[in-house]
């Protein structure tokens, strides 16, 4: 992988093209990073004994062939 936690990256393809962010999370076996918010979506949370559910806004990976490393940590 050419990019690791911690470092600082721009987003080279998808919705969120041109986008700065951190990598929060790498997995390598699957060749994908979690950059801070990027790839975010709405998920519907299941409410936790007898309360209400919610929706909340999560980050999903993206491939590490759609990001490259911009500039020093």
């Amino acid at each position: 992988m050419h990019v690791k936690k911690g470092d600082s990256v721009i987003v080279l393809a998808g919705k969120d093209k041109g986008t700065v962010g951190k990598i929060l999370r790498a997995f390598p076996k699957e060749n994908k990073v979690l950059v801070e918010g990027v790839n975010a979506k709405k998920v519907h949370e299941r409410g936790k004994s007898k309360g209400k559910g919610q929706i909340i806004e999560k980050n999903f990976p993206i491939h590490i062939s759609n990001v490259k490393l911009h500039g020093k940590s």
